[in-house]
C-alpha cells in the first residue's frame, strides 16, 4: 500500500459484499470490515470509530449522516484529525460503492480527505 492508497473500514450498515467485490477487483485493497478483526466490534460508538481510523490510516466508509458530523467536530475540536469519512447513501447500487471506493482508492492523494465528509457518489 502507498500513501497514496487508503485503507478503508466499512461500517456495519455497509454490505459486507463491499468489501468482496473491492477484494476481488483490487487485491491490494484493504477493507476492514466492523465486527471481523482487526477492526473494531460491531456497534462500537463513533468516537471510537474516530479514534481508530485516525490510528489505522483508513478512510470511514458509512451512511451515518446524522450523528458523524457532529462526532467529527468534537473529534477535531480535540486536536485530532481522521484520514476522512464517506458517506454512501443507501440508494447507491452496491456495483457504484464498489467502483468509487475502488477510484478514491488508487487515485487519491496523501491526505486528499483528511478531516473532511465526502458524500459519494463523487462529483465528475
Amino acid at each position: 500500500m502507498t500513501m497514496s492508497q487508503p485503507c478503508f473500514l466499512l461500517d456495519e450498515h455497509i454490505p459486507r459484499a463491499v468489501a468482496r467485490g473491492m477484494e476481488r477487483r483490487e487485491p491490494a485493497v484493504q477493507a476492514h470490515v466492523l465486527g471481523q478483526p482487526p477492526a473494531p466490534s460491531i456497534s462500537t460508538p463513533d468516537p471510537d470509530l474516530l479514534r481508530w481510523i485516525e490510528e489505522h490510516g483508513c478512510l470511514l466508509v458509512t451512511n451515518n449522516r446524522s450523528t458523524m458530523p457532529l462526532h467529527l467536530r468534537g473529534h477535531l475540536a480535540a486536536g485530532r484529525h481522521v484520514p476522512g469519512i464517506l458517506i454512501v447513501p443507501r440508494r447507491l447500487a452496491l456495483g457504484m460503492v464498489i467502483e468509487e471506493l475502488l477510484l478514491i482508492w488508487g487515485a487519491s492523494l496523501p491526505d486528499e480527505y483528511r478531516d473532511l465528509i465526502v458524500h459519494l457518489p463523487l462529483a465528475r
